[in-house]
């Protein structure tokens, strides 16, 4: 699978621009966060996490959705079970996708990342689609961004640990390191 990126876009995913985003401090993407996402939570499809990073999810809708109604939250890229992309926000603008957290020292993730969304749960296994995809992507970041490298890698849980488990044991670090080559 080959992945191009065009104006801090991916060439062929579908666009769906989300408000919670803005500038970055600093013209700076030195961190890859992986996440995972499901609305509501085990549930998959739907178009639900859509609707969240839109700011058009119905809080009547289900009844978890009417705890998460205040949140104003997005990523640059979800993945789906199947392996297809959406991108709400440019790589070059700020996604507001990892909240209070820290890397190596540095707080503020969201100043210097990109975050990516795979639908999941911390422990139902993800799709061989979804790791295609995303190692797909990642190559292509890493050629595009040069501070990005297998070092500059993470999960949620590694930079906000006891307020987030993403994306869980059921994610395959090996693999997915292991095929970045």
């Amino acid at each position: 699978m080959k992945v191009k990126i065009e104006q801090h876009r991916i060439k062929g995913a579908r666009f769906l621009p989300s408000p919670n985003c803005n500038a970055r401090p600093e013209d700076e993407i030195s961190l890859l966060v992986i996440h995972n996402i499901s609305l509501p939570p085990g549930q998959f499809g739907g178009g639900h996490i859509t609707e969240l990073f839109t700011n058009r999810l119905d809080p009547n809708g289900h009844p978890f959705f009417a705890e998460i109604e205040e949140l104003e939250v997005s990523a640059h890229l979800l993945i789906e079970r199947d392996g297809c992309m959406t991108q709400f926000v440019p790589f070059d603008r700020r996604a507001w996708h990892a909240g209070r957290s820290c890397f190596q020292g540095r707080e503020a993730c969201n100043d210097f990342s990109i975050g990516i969304e795979l639908e999941g749960t911390d422990d139902c296994p993800y799709t061989d689609a979804q790791y295609e995809c995303l190692i797909a992507v990642t190559q292509t970041l890493m050629t595009t961004y040069p501070q990005l490298g297998p070092e500059t890698i993470t999960g949620h849980s590694d930079i906000a640990p006891g307020r987030k488990t993403d994306p869980g044991p059921a994610f395959d670090w090996a693999r997915f390191l292991a095929a970045l080559g």
